[in-house]
């Protein structure tokens, strides 16, 4: 039998806090639990959408997922194509074919987009990719998404409107070709129009790849609508306390989520 591309199995993780030792050295250790037991399996080609409200610890399942230093796993493990990556670096997850789009893409001066993506291709093939074939691919890709070919010689998100970060965030999803793709609340902050653009432009890649399992992290049924999920979970207080089809996406909307807090 065939392991899930993504198998997350009573996870349960701490924050980290400073604290100084008795030597006075920093030392880091576990000081709030957020996740409290969490259960998940995305196959492959799957999308799904986690749901919940502010504090729920959805970003910090998709942190966790990509081995974020702050967060600490204190129970439970994340497998990845069937192997154990719970204590993984995170280069290695992303060599290995994790993919995070952030919530708030960070902003490089001086690196451009095309020379982010050569080095990030490079690191996720494990060889030298040349300029030359990251810009005939990037190219088509930006074609597909409908960007101006402009926006690679530019400094990586620096001056970036909200829908431009984003719409970058799915161009290096679609060049790097991970085998699963986090999307950590990529609607935040984005009018109608540039949620739509997001919403299409993970379809295309999709539709390229049919193997991509996506996990949408969101608050709103809206981007929904554009990407069907195969199934919606809903993270409260560090437990999914419920799953179903798209249908459960719609009554969230409608009835929010004081019934699951009582």
């Amino acid at each position: 039998m065939t392991a899930p591309l993504l198998e997350i199995q009573g996870l349960r993780v701490a924050a980290r806090g400073d604290v100084a030792a008795s030597d006075g050295a920093a030392d880091r250790i576990p000081c709030q639990e957020i996740l409290r037991g969490v259960d998940l399996v995305v196959a492959a080609g799957e999308l799904h959408a986690l749901m919940g409200p502010n504090g729920a610890g959805k970003s910090t399942l998709a942190a966790t997922l990509m081995g974020h230093p702050s967060y600490r796993v204190v129970d439970g493990a994340v497998r990845f194509n069937g192997e154990d990556i719970t204590h993984w670096a995170t280069d290695a997850r992303s060599k290995a074919g994790l993919f995070l789009a952030f919530q708030y893409p960070e902003a490089i001066d001086g690196v451009s987009v095309v020379q982010f993506l050569r080095q990030a291709m490079s690191a996720r093939r494990g060889a030298d990719v040349s300029a030359l074939e990251v810009r005939l691919a990037m190219t088509e890709w930006m074609e597909r998404l409908g960007m101006d070919p402009s926006f690679g010689e530019r400094y990586l998100n620096q001056g970036f409107s909200g829908g431009e970060k984003k719409r970058n965030e799915i161009l290096q999803m679609a060049m790097l070709e991970p085998e699963l793709a986090v999307l950590d609340e990529t609607d935040s902050g984005l009018d109608i129009d540039a949620l739509g653009v997001v919403g299409r432009g993970v379809r295309t890649v999709r539709g390229l790849h049919p193997s991509l399992g996506v996990l949408v992290v969101t608050h709103y049924q809206r981007l929904l609508e554009t990407l069907v999920p195969d199934r919606v979970h809903l993270l409260v207080e560090g437990r999914i306390v419920e799953s179903g089809g798209p249908e459960l996406a719609e009554r969230i909307e409608k009835h929010g989520y004081e019934a699951w807090r009582r």
